[in-house]
């Protein structure tokens, strides 16, 4: 795909019809690189966890509380099977996969938003990531101490950890209230505005203490907006990863799995909750067991589900490469993902969509497509969709 080719009519109304999607704005950071930190109560294999999903030496597992106090950081490969369709479909020499970064938290425990167990600390740390993935034991093992009464009891440890970054919102929120309040009483303010933002953080505020988190809530587009600038906690979209002792894992049954998952279904149902075992992992990564049974793909796929994040692909002969962007991006924005200047000089763009590839056969034809209808003229206002083949086209002859 090295050059800019002509469209059928068909094609330019099939990508009018996919461009009318409505846009709707998003909790979080308005940002292609998103991240997530591994957050839980001390002790519960967060850094083995760690280490076998970023297939690295990092963080510090040991069977005492804390032995994690600076953050680690790693970059972990986006498992896409699409990219290797692509891969053999173009006949590409080579793949670049998209990243994901991944931040290894220190423990929290009880009283961390009071400053308990440098709890601020930890805190801070996992305010500056996009998603969390929130680490619970559920494997019993004498041997291996749990700093809350030295019992194993996945339910309570959920609970805590939310009941820190609840009251830790609560604590940002009412400094938020507190300016915005201020700002209301300044001459020349737009007073709407500002009481909208005002009962906004009000209406977060209640929320947080009927202990709910801000995710729950199916809040408005300028709703979303004010609760963004103040970068609440619980906000974040939520992974629960359920540490199971690898006889649980192959059994695929674990007696804490089903109180947890009505617990969530009744207190945050857009979190997810996936079983997994950190021990097993660590056995795959040093290689002693396949690779291929492995849940890590699943672990990263459930990650960025929650973050609301998608990839497209651009391919030819020499790569076919994997880009990440947020859920309704339009397509000028995508390509400022591959280069800026494509961004300010975007005229038009070639979509192959991934229904209409997923079942061709190397080497694509297409000629075949284009004259199926298959072959789509974009502008401005398309939104991207994942599994999206794109060929940029814009101004000074900066085509991708």
């Amino acid at each position: 795909m090295n050059s800019f080719r002509p469209f059928s009519s068909s094609s330019r109304i099939l990508a009018k019809k996919a461009s009318e999607s409505a846009k709707k704005a998003l909790l979080g950071r308005q940002s292609n690189k998103l991240t997530a930190g591994v957050v839980g109560l001390a002790n519960v294999g967060k850094s083995t966890f760690f280490q076998a999903i970023t297939r690295t030496s990092l963080g510090n597992p040991a069977n005492y509380p804390f032995a994690t106090i600076d953050t680690e950081e790693s970059q972990v490969v986006v498992k896409s099977p699409i990219l290797d369709h692509y891969l053999q479909l173009f006949q590409s020499q080579k793949k670049i996969s998209s990243t994901l970064t991944i931040y290894d938290i220190a423990g929290l425990t009880r009283d961390a938003s009071s400053g308990k167990g440098m709890g601020n600390k930890f805190l801070s740390e996992i305010r500056s990531v996009d998603g969390i993935f929130h680490m619970v034991r559920g494997f019993i093992d004498d041997e291996i101490i749990h700093i809350e009464e030295n019992k194993v009891d996945p339910l309570r440890d959920i609970e805590i950890v939310n009941d820190e970054l609840i009251l830790k919102d609560l604590e940002y929120l009412e400094s938020a209230i507190e300016q915005t309040e201020k700002l209301l009483k300044k001459p020349h303010s737009n007073v709407s505005k500002v009481q909208f933002a005002l009962d906004t953080l009000l209406k977060a505020q209640d929320l947080l203490y009927n202990a709910k988190k801000i995710s729950v809530e199916n809040w408005s587009d300028e709703e979303i907006e004010v609760l963004n600038s103040v970068n609440l906690l619980t906000a974040k979209p939520m992974v629960y990863l359920l540490n199971v002792s690898e006889n649980d894992l192959r059994s695929g049954t674990n007696e804490f799995q089903p109180g947890i998952e009505k617990w969530i279904r009744e207190t945050c149902p857009k979190d997810k909750l996936l079983v997994f075992s950190a021990s097993f992992e660590s056995k795959i990564a040093r290689g002693e067991e396949s690779e291929e049974s492995s849940s890590l793909g699943a672990v990263v796929q459930a990650m960025r589900e929650s973050l609301n994040l998608i990839s497209f692909y651009t391919c030819g002969p020499k790569e076919v490469r994997q880009w990440t962007v947020r859920k309704n991006t339009i397509i000028p924005d995508a390509a400022g993902v591959i280069h800026t200047d494509l961004k300010t000089t975007f005229i038009t763009a070639q979509v192959y969509k991934y229904d209409d590839l997923r079942l061709e056969e190397a080497p694509l034809n297409e000629s075949k497509l284009k004259a199926s209808g298959k072959q789509l003229r974009v502008g401005k206002s398309y939104v991207v969709e994942d599994g999206d083949v794109l060929l940029i086209k814009a101004a000074k002859g900066n085509n991708r």
